[in-house]
């Protein structure tokens, strides 16, 4: 290992301190998972009670995603440095102080910015929760321990429609108190976890990359979201070019930076390079599929928003089962078969339910979807992340779960802002039954077009077998 500081021995999952870092890491990431789907939940009512368009709720998603997709490589790099498991406090206590702001919020547009400190703090604890476990635990128990990672957080995942629809169904500022006592209990936990860091991190921060990656990410995201109501604008236009002459200033800095924030060696290492392409798809495919799910279920079906919720929980449980196991199945096959096969049903579970009409019967149109979901999901994400993991060099695992981490949140940024602009959908018509079940079918066809690529992607350039890697490329 190259971390200084780590522990004296590496640790095994049947053991109880590998137990408990395992709930530690999975509390911590579970409090970015369980606000996230409350904040699906919640979008309609807080539409209703701050009387904000379809674009203000679009940014109570992307102002977060936003703040997390630019600065987690940050979080990443940091950790590495200064200590995964003290940067990883660090954001789950800002995590919990800025759900309060949220909470408190009294206009949409003091909720963006609420929800924008939100995601600063996540971009330092959801790479580091990740980072821990690859850092702490045995070779032989890593790839195992990131699928029980990924399964377990389906209790937040299950959770978080339940409890939240529940409480949005109250008021959905309660929702937002529920990571309070979360954020207590993980740093409660994390005082026994080790500690670990990269010794040979660099300590200059690559501020030019800081810099340009929000501003990128903020022009791009600011013109698909207002291109729906303005078109072609001055201001939108604008705004879009200032975005992709950032993304361009990011890759020329990154690219002569002697110590750049996302190295470009990484993307020498070919699995590295062709897994954080499919992440692209694949994610963006599921954050869009699961926010016009909720929005769907409750304007078009007029389920409420706690029978909206619940009807997303098989998706988490068949993944808390059976996710660690394909795990366990990519540790000893190679990581490509079980994504291929995951992306597969995957799209067999999004074309169910493209078809389901505005008032669709849960248990023979809506049940099945989610359920199949669930099983391509099982199969997908924890190969995916451990393939990740697997493809770089043990004290660079931090910095890759936040490039990973940053690809899929930029995924799921994009397709929160284009496919509203895809279906036609803008302005108050998530308010209108009509509209939006029109919209919900049509990005379901969007989100299998895109994971079908993804898994085309995976089978033509993901090797058969992705071994760990122990020295820079």
């Amino acid at each position: 290992m190259t971390d200084e500081d780590g522990p004296t021995r590496l640790l095994a999952m049947n053991e109880p301190a590998g137990r408990r870092l395992l709930a530690t890491a999975v509390l911590g990431s579970g409090l970015g998972f369980l606000d996230g789907t409350i904040v699906n939940v919640a979008l309609p009512h807080i539409g209703d009670d701050l009387d904000a368009g379809l674009a203000g709720l679009q940014w109570v998603v992307n102002g977060y995603t936003l703040a997390l997709a630019s600065l987690i490589l940050l979080g990443g790099s940091l950790g590495d440095r200064l200590g995964r498991k003290r940067v990883y406090g660090r954001g789950v206590a800002g995590f919990a102080v800025t759900s309060v702001l949220v909470a408190l919020s009294p206009t949409i547009e003091i909720l963006v910015i609420a929800r924008i400190l939100q995601g600063v703090a996540a971009a330092l604890l959801t790479p580091g929760s990740l980072a821990m476990l690859q850092a702490s635990f045995r070779e032989e128990d890593r790839m195992r321990a990131v699928g029980a990672w990924t399964g377990t957080l389906g209790i937040a995942t299950a959770g978080g429609p339940i409890v939240g629809g529940w409480l949005v169904g109250i008021d959905w500022r309660i929702a937002f108190w529920i990571n309070v006592p979360l954020g207590a209990l993980t740093l409660w936990l994390l005082r026994t976890a080790p500690e670990s860091r990269d010794a040979q991190a660099p300590h200059r921060i690559d501020w030019w990359a800081v810099f340009l990656a929000p501003v990128a990410l903020a022009g791009i995201t600011w013109a698909l979201t207002a291109w729906p109501d303005t078109g072609a604008s001055t201001t939108t236009v604008l705004a879009l070019a200032v975005g992709i002459v950032a993304g361009a200033g990011f890759v020329l800095v990154e690219l002569r930076e002697s110590h750049p924030m996302v190295p470009p060696w990484l993307f020498g290492s070919r699995d590295f390079s062709v897994i954080n392409i499919v992440t692209v798809f694949v994610y963006a495919a599921l954050t869009g599929s699961m926010l016009f799910l909720a929005i769907f279920l409750q304007v078009s079906a007029g389920w409420t928003p706690l029978e909206a919720g619940a009807a997303t929980v098989p998706v988490s449980v068949v993944m808390f089962f059976l996710a660690s196991r394909f795990g366990s199945v990519a540790t000893k096959f190679g990581a490509r078969m079980p994504m291929v096969a995951g992306a597969a049903v995957l799209m067999l579970g999004f074309g169910w339910l493209a078809v389901a009409p505005n008032d669709p019967s849960y248990i023979g149109q809506i049940l099945p979807g989610v359920i199949i979901m669930g099983f391509g999901l099982s199969m997908l994400v924890a190969p995916l992340t451990g393939a990740v993991l697997a493809a770089v060099p043990d004290g660079q695992t931090g910095l890759a779960s936040g490039i990973n981490n940053a690809i899929s949140r930029t995924a799921g940024l994009i397709a929160v802002a284009v496919l509203p602009l895809l279906t036609g959908l803008s302005g108050t018509a998530y308010r209108d039954p009509i509209a939006v079940g029109d919209a919900f079918r049509a990005s379901m066809w969007w989100c299998v077009a895109l994971v079908l690529v993804g898994g085309l992607l995976t089978l033509v350039g993901l090797r058969r077998k992705v071994a760990p890697t122990t020295s820079a490329v």
